[in-house]
Formats: structure tokens, C-alpha cells, sequence
């Protein structure tokens, strides 16, 4: 690791030596990478100088300790220990900047809820958490965009396509794939007895800049005319699209918008972002499966958390942890929960920082 430091230092000092030549300046895109190597290399190093600096502290205060003066050496010997915590702090610091970060973490996000088991209560729940990502995401100050919503004629929803715009998206909403249980007593239920629904929920980056080529070959598009339970989502017109990429099987639609070639748009990227998230499927498998890290992998079958009404609390059950603000929480307050789920997931890849 501390090979690794030093060689980020003296690249640190040659960037700065590069990005100062008015040669190197006119060259505006080779001066703009450097500028961004530099942002990225900065804030390691300054952890590594500061390191550095307790470091050759500790050593000051094991010297004056050796001294005779026993008054000075017990003054030093506190002052070596304050300094040790120090040095621990800045090194597990130092380890999670060294991480490696997700490329996607800055990308807008396609969110995916399909009603699971559970009939109409299922849709109705599929629709809460819509609401409650959208409200996540009005307190994030990012952007929505429908893309398709498939909805009931009691006001919940088959299925739900979206994009979330925004600076950091992926980084918050990834930890929101997997299946989502609710556990509540139903408008329609006449005996007051609790029942349990699911709902899925797939968080995709959206692939802009991708590794492979969509072939017009392997496309199916077929026009369709809009549905929808009434209102904007109906349309006289055949302007909703349905992309089927034929080598893969992978399907989506887009009614959202009144014009054929602004659905065919939203699909295209849908589908890229599909695609992306099925060929990374298939090279994380090639990983053994202790190198996972099981917080935010995404798994979509696996039951990530529960909503209790009754008892009013929200549990997640890869971190175990529960909070007693379920109405807050259902009206977009998820903050406390994805900085609870971002840190295991730190701390889980820490642990695997040596081996």
C-alpha cells in the first residue's frame, strides 16, 4: 500500500510541474485529463502527507521519552499515544480513498418496481414506493423522468420505469435493488388481518458510454397505441414502442410520451441500460463468490427489507438494522438508511483490503 502512496506522490509532483507549462495549457483536452488526474490523486496524497507528518511526530516524542527529564517524557508519552489514535484514524482514511470506486456511482439511474406476489395490494404498495424514490429524489434535488408506468384500475401500478438525473444518483439509489415485503392490513380486508406483498425493484446506471453495439439486426420495434388506467397515460395514437433485443430476450416499452420518436429515444436508452446491466451480470459471475461484497450487489431475488405498518417500522435485513419512522421514511426520508447501507458496504470492503 505504502509503495503504491509514494508513487501517487511523486505523480502528484509531476502533474503539478505538467500542468504549468503554457505548452501543455494550449493543449486544452491533454491539459484537461491532467487537471483531472490531479482532483483525483490530491486528496490521497494530502492523507498520505498528513500520515507522513504524525508518523515523524510519533518518532519526535519517542526520542524526548528517552530523554532523562521525567517530566518531559511523561508530557511526551501522552502526546505519543493522542498521536497514535491519530495515525490509526488517518490510515483506515487513507484505505477507503484507496478503494476502488464504482465508475457508476455519478450516473443518472433507471429504477425498475414490479408488484410481486400479493394481487392488488402489491400494486398499490408498487405505487407507495414510486412515490417514495420520487420524493428521494425531490429531496436530492435531482430530476424524474418517466419513462413507462403500467398502472391499475385502483390506483396502484403493474410496473414502473423512470430515470432519476442527477449528480450521484447511482451512488444512493443502487442499495435499493431486490425485493422490497410489506406487511400491512388492506383496505379490502374486512377482518383486520395483516397480509404480506412484495414488490421488485431494479436500480440500472444509465449506460451512456457502453462497451458494446446494439445491431439494428437484433432489434424488434413494434408500435403500439398508449393504455393506461385514463388521463395523460392514453393515448389515439400508435406512439408507444416496444424494443425486443432478439439475441438476449430482453424487452422494453415506452408510452410515457405523445411522440413515437421521443418513446423510441427513451427505450433505446432503457434498452442500453438493460443490456449493460446483463452483460455486467454475467462477468461479475465469473467472480468467486467470496470476493462479493453482499451490501448494494443488487440481487434481485433476494428480500432486502420490510415495511411493518402496524408496528410502524421499516427493517433492512442486510445490515439488520430498524427505524420507527415508517411515515417519514414512505414520504421519501431514506437518508439515515443509504448512509447506514453505504458505510457496511465500506466497512465490508475494507475488511477484504489486504487479502
Amino acid at each position: 500500500m505504502f509503495e503504491r502512496l509514494e508513487l501517487m506522490k511523486k505523480r502528484l509532483e509531476e502533474l503539478n510541474e505538467l500542468i504549468a507549462l503554457p505548452e501543455m495549457v494550449a493543449r486544452q483536452d491533454e491539459w484537461q485529463k491532467l487537471v483531472k488526474e490531479h482532483a483525483a490523486l490530491s486528496p490521497v496524497v494530502d492523507e498520505y502527507q498528513k500520515y507522513l507528518k504524525i508518523e515523524q511526530d510519533m518518532e519526535d516524542c519517542q526520542e524526548i521519552m528517552a530523554d532523562s527529564d521525567k517530566e518531559m517524557a511523561e508530557m511526551a508519552e501522552a502526546e505519543y499515544y493522542e498521536l497514535k489514535d491519530k495515525l490509526d484514524g488517518t490510515l483506515k482514511q487513507l484505505k477507503v480513498l484507496l478503494l476502488p470506486q464504482d465508475p457508476m456511482d455519478d450516473k443518472n439511474v433507471i429504477v425498475e418496481i414490479r408488484a410481486g406476489a400479493g394481487g392488488e395490494e402489491a400494486s398499490l404498495f408498487a405505487m407507495q414506493l414510486m412515490r417514495l424514490y420520487h420524493r428521494f429524489a425531490e429531496r436530492s434535488r435531482w430530476k424524474i423522468e418517466d419513462i413507462d408506468i403500467n398502472e391499475t384500475e385502483l390506483g396502484g401500478i403493474r410496473e414502473a420505469v423512470f430515470m432519476i438525473k442527477g449528480q450521484g444518483a447511482y451512488s444512493k439509489m443502487k442499495y435499493e435493488s431486490g425485493v422490497h415485503r410489506v406487511q400491512r392490513v388492506p383496505e379490502t380486508e374486512s377482518q383486520g388481518r395483516v397480509h404480506t406483498s412484495t414488490v421488485t425493484v431494479a436500480v440500472l446506471p444509465e449506460a451512456v458510454e457502453v462497451d458494446f453495439e446494439i445491431l439494428d439486426k437484433d432489434l424488434r420495434i413494434d408500435t403500439y397505441r398508449s393504455s393506461g388506467a385514463g388521463g395523460q397515460h392514453v393515448n389515439k395514437t400508435d406512439s408507444a414502442i416496444r424494443m425486443t433485443h432478439i439475441p438476449t430476450g430482453i424487452v422494453v416499452a415506452c408510452q410515457d410520451e405523445r411522440s413515437q420518436l421521443k418513446n423510441r429515444e427513451k427505450a433505446m436508452r432503457l434498452m442500453q441500460s438493460r443490456l449493460y446491466d446483463y452483460y455486467q451480470s454475467q462477468k461479475d459471475a465469473e467472480y468467486a463468490e467470496s470476493r462479493r461484497i453482499q451490501v448494494g450487489t443488487g440481487d434481485r431475488s433476494e428480500r432486502i427489507r420490510t415495511y411493518n405498518f402496524p408496528q410502524g417500522r421499516v427493517t433492512d435485513h442486510r445490515i439488520g438494522m430498524t427505524l420507527y419512522n415508517l411515515t417519514s421514511f414512505m414520504d421519501g426520508d431514506i437518508f439515515q438508511m443509504i448512509e447506514a447501507l453505504a458505510l457496511a458496504d465500506q466497512n465490508a470492503k475494507l475488511s477484504t483490503f489486504d487479502n
